[in-house]
């Protein structure tokens, strides 16, 4: 999709995300680190250093883009590396604006309570009557339905996610009261098709990937919500997320981004929203090829789950 940008785009692209981080003394290192891995591992540019890229000004950057998806993604990468300055500066932020004010995008929606109020309900397990949960009621009903998984076949999607919520201690939807139930089924059903785990770097990456597979802004929605709830670190049922908190700062975060843009720019079709409770029984490997979902080129035991029957498979 729009995120392999045309060869000729991806200096301009490049030099008007470096110039939307260029205040407050500069860009970070986390900033200059996540641009870098843009350059090198979605877009396949690793000549383009950023240490040597002269900076252009929102204008500029208009001006080379013409079409508006284009500009749309130019402004959500922009939006992200936003997002990887801590403390946040007024300054970052009247930068963000100049550049979506130039590129004629909105900016409003980077605002949270439309995040978490408006996509919610098309953020939901489609498979469900109601795609919102009861935030006062449990749902045994449907945690029945997951735990019936139980049944199927051990190398099936439904196995899958019952080991995921296994590994990491998650409760299944519908044990206990909470708004978001149906949003999390679906949610976790992407996590285990991608092969992603659920760390904090590998939540901003499952979301970047499901941006990747298509731009619309449902997608846009999971990718912001990820980055104020796991990046800038105020919104969240999370007590321990502190204003300041970084998920993105390290090298191996910014490649796992920046590598899971590309892995589902490739994904023929975008299956975060389909009827995951009818995939259940399919195996995951059969889910996966169906979508061309690939197994990641660096394969890590921290940041992915999942890809033992791949490998498996493709044993001599």
């Amino acid at each position: 999709m729009g995120l392999l940008l045309a060869g000729s785009l991806v200096e301009p692209v490049a030099r008007g995300l470096l110039g939307s981080i260029s205040c407050s003394g500069g860009p970070t290192v986390e900033q200059r680190r996540l641009l870098q891995a843009l350059l090198n591992h979605l877009w396949e540019r690793p000549d383009l250093r950023v240490s040597a890229l002269e900076p252009i000004a929102p204008e500029e950057l208009a001006a080379a883009l013409d079409d508006l998806p284009t500009r749309r993604v130019a402004h959500l990468l922009q939006m992200t590396l936003e997002f990887c300055r801590h403390p946040q500066t007024d300054a970052q932020l009247a930068l963000g604006w100049a550049y979506a004010e130039a590129l004629g995008v909105d900016q409003a929606a980077a605002d949270v309570g439309r995040i978490f109020t408006t996509f919610l309900p098309l953020r939901s397990e489609p498979g469900l009557a109601d795609p919102l949960a009861s935030a006062d009621q449990p749902e045994p009903e449907l945690v029945a339905r997951i735990e019936g998984f139980a049944q199927l076949p051990e190398a099936s999607l439904g196995r899958a996610l019952l080991g995921y919520y296994e590994r990491f201690g998650f409760p299944l939807p519908g044990r206990d009261a909470c708004a978001l139930n149906h949003l999390y089924l679906a949610h976790d059903m992407t996590h285990v098709i991608a092969g992603i785990a659920a760390t904090s770097a590998g939540e901003i990456a499952l979301s970047a990937f499901q941006w990747a597979m298509q731009d619309n802004p449902i997608n846009e929605s999971a990718l912001l919500a990820s980055l104020v709830t796991h990046e800038a670190g105020f919104v969240s049922a999370n007590p321990t997320l502190a204003p300041d908190h970084s998920s993105l700062d390290s090298p191996s975060a910014a490649y796992l981004l920046a590598s899971e843009l590309k892995r589902g720019s490739a994904c023929s079709a975008d299956f975060s929203l389909v009827d995951h409770l009818v995939l259940a029984p399919l195996p995951l490997t059969e889910v996966r090829q169906q979508f061309n979902v690939c197994r990641p080129h660096r394969l890590s035991s921290v940041d992915h789950l999942f890809w033992e029957a791949e490998a498996s498979a493709a044993a001599p």
